[in-house]
């Protein structure tokens, strides 16, 4: 399997360039498999009877050459990355529970309570994995909302090799207090965590030029990676919860493999929904792939309309994980809609909405992608609402990025409460409430959330809360500074530290 570039056909390279690079130096485009692998009704038949790690196996070596990872190596770094550390009380990696008549994939039963575990383990264990083949040291950088950061420290520092490093970004009191604990109680060598006064994504031009200028080469004995969701592996990654879900539903609700089904994501920088698409463009029965979001609504915005406008601010919101101003993977998702991968086209659009913050999507593309998407725009007191329900109905207890899903859902249409749904569904879970007792007991009150924590809380959460935090290095934004000045200023902060800290 090759890759090459959403914005230029002449790219091609290997699993591991593409992997390593997180961009394309060339272009600046995202890399996507030159061709997704079909999959047929045998097929998936054999496969829904595989466990979640045997899964992964199967879906990534689709994607991988044995030459670059043997089978062996595959097998054990799929078996560490959904074993290690995840809840071994329960029977699967990833629960799908019916709540009425909704389907809930509960992805957070890994070592950060978050469904990044899911997409960030097997991605750092395979950067390490070349990393150690190739005996060169690789700097990995990250911004994060809430989880990503997160779940990349406890990735890399299970990984615990000399030659990976870490450099994580959160931005300043815009994440809870439980996410920020598990960055600033980070407990290694090869991770340093950093704040910054800004919004969710006002790093990803300061990453980006980092990456652009110090990326992959196989003459350097040295390189830089971006392993938020630009990077091909997390959605390849992410791939398999899809199938896994599906699996579940269909055994769960009796019918036969090939059924169809509906799917619903808390949605922010699209890279779940992505996985998603991908899925069904191999084959796998979704019908509707719907989205939730929250007030920073430019994913409903563009479905409902084609106005794929940057706003003006970041609303600040109680789900702050999918806080996003500019999705970076809708440019895979524009790629795949047009015809066998346009990269032209796809270069034309980015580079407009690069130069303007506006991009209005042609007829003949968004008819396609309302033919496969559908969304909604879900409000803090909606969420509060979803909670709510949850809890007085079904005694069940959601984080907010769950809820904003659970309401964009009713939304559209879909009912939990009796079985008048033309097609199954399924919501993804991706976070656990014990992230967000302050979410929680706004929604729930105070007995809520303490019945929460007495019947339900995760036993490594009490660990977190014992630790010590360790005071972030701080990238200010000063009085007077534009955006773009503050991000040149962040920049060189950035090289800075990978040259003090890591080289």
């Amino acid at each position: 399997m090759k890759y090459t570039s959403t914005r230029s056909g002449e790219v091609c390279v290997s699993f591991e360039e593409a992997l390593c690079s997180g961009y394309s130096s060339k272009d600046g485009g995202l890399f996507v498999p030159e061709k997704l692998p079909s999959i047929d009704i045998p097929t998936l038949s054999a496969w829904s009877k595989f466990s979640f790690s045997e899964l992964a196996y199967n879906i990534l070596r689709l994607f991988i050459s044995p030459a670059e990872i043997s089978d062996a190596e595959l097998d054990s770094i799929c078996d560490a990355s959904f074993r290690q550390g995840f809840d071994e009380t329960l029977e699967s990696t990833v629960p799908v529970k019916k709540i009425g008549q909704m389907y809930v994939a509960e992805l957070f039963h890994g070592p950060t309570q978050c469904f990044k575990d899911l997409g960030m383990r097997v991605v750092v264990k395979m950067l390490s994995h070349f990393a150690t083949k190739s005996n060169r040291s690789i700097t990995l950088l990250v911004s994060t909302t809430g989880d990503t950061g997160p779940a990349a420290c406890q990735a890399v520092s299970d990984a615990n090799n000399r030659l990976m490093t870490l450099l994580v970004h959160y931005p300043n009191n815009q994440i809870s207090a439980y996410q920020r604990k598990q960055l600033t109680t980070a407990n290694s060598p090869y991770v340093h965590v950093v704040s910054f006064e800004g919004g969710g994504d006002d790093m990803d031009e300061p990453i980006k030029r980092i990456l652009a200028s110090s990326g992959y080469s196989q003459d350097s004995p040295f390189f830089v990676c971006g392993v938020n969701s630009f990077n091909i592996g997390r959605p390849l990654a992410q791939i398999v919860h899809f199938f896994w879900t599906y699996f579940r539903v269909v055994e769960l609700q009796g019918l036969e493999i090939g059924s169809f089904i509906d799917i619903v994501i808390p949605t922010g920088a699209m890279g779940n929904v992505t996985g998603a698409m991908m899925a069904k463009k191999m084959g796998l029965p979704f019908r509707k792939l719907c989205t939730g979001v929250n007030i920073n609504d430019i994913v409903h915005r563009t479905i409902q309309n084609g106005k794929f406008y940057k706003s003006a601010n970041m609303e600040k919101t109680m789900s702050e994980a999918i806080n996003v101003q500019v999705p970076y993977n809708f440019e895979r998702i524009l790629y795949y809609l047009t015809n066998n991968g346009d990269h032209e086209r796809v270069k034309s659009w980015m580079e407009q909405m690069e130069d303007t913050q506006k991009l209005d999507i042609e007829s003949s593309i968004l008819t396609k992608l309302q033919a496969t998407f559908s969304s909604a725009r879900v409000s803090d007191q909606e969420m509060f609402d979803s909670m709510i329900y949850l809890k007085e109905k079904f005694d069940y207890t959601v984080d907010p990025h769950t809820a904003v899903a659970v309401n964009a859902a009713t939304k559209l249409g879909y009912r939990i409460d009796d079985n008048t749904n033309e097609f199954p569904f399924a919501v993804l879970s991706t976070a656990s409430p014990c992230k967000f007792e302050e979410v929680v007991t706004s929604a729930l009150g105070k007995i809520g959330w303490e019945d929460y924590k007495k019947n339900h809380y995760p036993k490594k959460a009490l660990e977190i809360e014992m630790k010590v935090e360790q005071l972030p290095t701080l990238y200010q934004w000063k009085d007077g500074l534009s955006l773009e000045e503050v991000q040149k200023q962040w920049e060189k902060q950035a090289r800075d530290l990978i040259i003090e800290e890591f080289l």
